[in-house]
């Protein structure tokens, strides 16, 4: 579910770039602060992102190979591949042909960087770097710069748990990634992209979601008491990252590049909360709207423009009124789940069957109390 309030944040953030939220009276009646949780939280919801994704992965490496030290390298590549490859392949398939062809909405500026430079950042995991020296990539290509981030810690993630050997030095080297993120969003580079969108700018959040996923699975029972202060610590630092900007900014928390931490922090920590005591209100129909999403979530953020893009033209075009454009920021966000279920079903999701084949990988027939050993 949270994955998918995120994508829709992700999906608001660029709609609203493109037709600003209206119209007036309704924009002020929601104010300043609720406008800006749901038109301009897009950059932190890729970074909560992040720190979901390295749950994930961590904990289906837990329950995979039983302990992270057993991980096999090969096999997890293997995973990541078949689960990652094919909609990015696709995906840039359609952005060379849209660009070859001239699309006025897709095309790269090629005063600024070739088709072929753009294709080799995106599979070559610096499409991020690249933004940050040639400026901001259009519509679909844009987005790419947070999976040269996640690619690089897939990359690095399974070897890592070999060479340490064992969870407990896993857990100290984690610590460093979430020790250098706010420096280098703040005093590391003078590139404002670069502090936002570098490697150590979003691997601290996913460190923290893999020290969330030890944390919830090797200390499986906690006191209630425990758990409610998790949960509520967790919610504390989300809203305060989320809902009061103003605040965090004025504490100059943001000028150090802690504001990320402080949410990063909070979001492993729901995590935490939500293992060990999990969330039932999840599972009814309110919240099936968002694990629609959730579950579609990478092909949702990978192809939204594709619907974004097209339906600003459309309603600049007809000229509407401005009180439309609530009802076209509603339609846009479900139209971005259609598209992505859609991807999902009918490509994404048989290419991984395929890819991934009948399981190589053990199953963990139980997961064990957290034991630290020297290892």
């Amino acid at each position: 579910m949270l994955r998918g309030l995120l994508a829709v944040f992700v999906v608001l953030l660029h709609a609203n770039l493109r037709i600003p939220f209206g119209p007036p009276e309704l924009a002020q009646w929601l104010g300043p602060r609720a406008t800006g949780i749901l038109f301009r939280s897009g950059y932190y919801a890729v970074i909560a992102f992040f720190v979901v994704s390295g749950y994930l992965i961590t904990s289906a490496s837990i329950r995979r190979w039983g302990d992270l030290s057993l991980v096999r390298p090969a096999a997890f590549y293997r995973f990541r591949a078949a689960r990652i490859l094919p909609p990015l392949l696709l995906l840039l398939a359609v952005l060379a042909a849209l660009h070859l062809a001239g699309s006025a909405w897709f095309a790269l500026d090629t005063s600024k960087v070739s088709l072929w430079r753009a294709l080799l950042a995106a599979l070559g995991l610096h499409l991020n770097w690249l933004e940050a020296q040639v400026g901001y990539l259009p519509g679909p290509w844009g987005v790419l710069w947070s999976l040269s981030v996640e690619e690089a810690f897939y990359l690095c993630f399974p070897l890592l748990c070999v060479l340490c050997g064992s969870e407990r030095r896993l857990a100290l080297l984690l610590v460093v990634p979430i020790v250098l993120g706010p420096l280098a969003r703040s005093v590391f580079s003078d590139n404002e992209l670069w502090q936002d969108h570098s490697y150590l700018s979003g691997m601290d959040g996913i460190a923290f979601g893999c020290l969330a996923a030890l944390l919830a699975h090797r200390v499986p029972r906690v006191p209630v008491l425990m758990q409610r202060a998790v949960l509520l610590a967790g919610l504390v630092l989300g809203a305060a990252v989320f809902c009061f900007r103003k605040e965090v900014y004025q504490l100059g928390l943001t000028r150090f590049g802690l504001q990320v931490t402080l949410l990063e922090l909070g979001i492993a920590l729901l995590l935490v909360a939500a293992h060990w005591r999990p969330w039932t209100w999840c599972a009814g129909s309110m919240a099936a709207p968002l694990r629609w999403f959730g579950r579609n979530s990478y092909e949702v953020y990978l192809s939204h423009m594709f619907i974004v893009i097209p339906a600003a033209w459309l309603f600049q075009r007809l000229g509407a009124s401005p009180s439309w454009i609530p009802l076209w920021f509603a339609a846009v966000v479900a139209a971005s789940g259609l598209l992505g279920q859609l991807f999902a079903r009918w490509f994404s999701e048989p290419c991984n069957r395929a890819l991934r084949g009948r399981g190589s990988a053990p199953a963990a027939s139980s997961l064990r109390p957290i034991r630290w050993t020297r290892s």
